[in-house]
């Protein structure tokens, strides 16, 4: 079974800083149908003004990814975790029994534009944790590279669930990967950026697709001008 999500149908929300599109419910949008996918509960695409951003705020169990489209991102909460995220970079906090940070605009004249992530973690009440990997760039192209899983494999962050995000960077004419889908397991395959193609349908920046129920080989190409950023959730039920 594979559910659309289009980038025109998310919930909005925004400020003079703030411009913001939620694929699930989140904050004031709140839509019965969009709860999240399995454990991933939270993916909304951000744009914050220069100089401007969230002041400390708190929160528990939950595992939180950050994922920097352009611009740069200044991290900082109150367990010791800290830096400045920028395009390809990861960073994972976990909430754990709870951790209060902040998150702004590294930049005075530029916005920054960034997905932000919750999965759901499979034990509560953790000590808070953080971390940040750099992925290069060309070595995502045309590949499949793990950004996330539960062990840290292949250079990856490691989360505290039984999740797996992988990420690629596909151009446009020949550039098309495979993906094997497992039985009992869900996916949600979400375009951050570009034009791509998955079995033949057209996506864009902003729509994604959740996939459940079906095993064989998912097919991904990159289609129109520019390079495509896909990342694709590998989740439990």
């Amino acid at each position: 079974m594979r559910i659309l999500r289009a980038a025109g149908d998310r919930g909005k929300a925004g400020t003079g800083w703030l411009d913001s599109r939620h694929t699930f419910s989140f904050g004031h949008f709140h839509d019965p149908r969009w709860m999240g996918f399995g454990p991933l509960r939270v993916l909304n695409e951000d744009r914050v003004a220069p100089k401007a951003g969230f002041p400390p705020h708190s929160h528990a169990n939950m595992e939180i990814l950050s994922y920097v489209l352009s611009g740069a991102l200044a991290h900082r909460d109150n367990a010791g975790g800290g830096g400045t995220i920028r395009p390809g970079d990861l960073q994972w906090m976990s909430a754990g029994h709870g951790v209060e940070h902040s998150e702004f605009n590294a930049s005075d004249d530029e916005p920054v534009h960034f997905l932000q992530i919750w999965i759901q973690p499979d034990r509560v009440n953790a000590p808070p944790a953080y971390a940040q990997q750099a992925f290069d760039p060309v070595a995502r192209r045309g590949r499949w590279t793990l950004l996330a899983s539960p062990d840290g494999a292949d250079g990856s962050l490691a989360i505290r669930q039984q999740a797996l995000v992988h990420g690629a960077l596909l151009g446009t004419g020949d550039e098309a990967l495979a993906f094997a889908l497992r039985p009992g397991r869900k996916y949600w395959l979400h375009v951050a950026q570009g034009s791509i193609e998955v079995d033949g349908r057209a996506m864009t920046a902003g729509d994604a697709l959740g996939i459940e129920q079906e095993a064989g080989m998912l097919a991904v190409k990159g289609s129109g001008n520019g390079i495509a950023d896909v990342l694709l959730f590998d989740l439990p039920p």
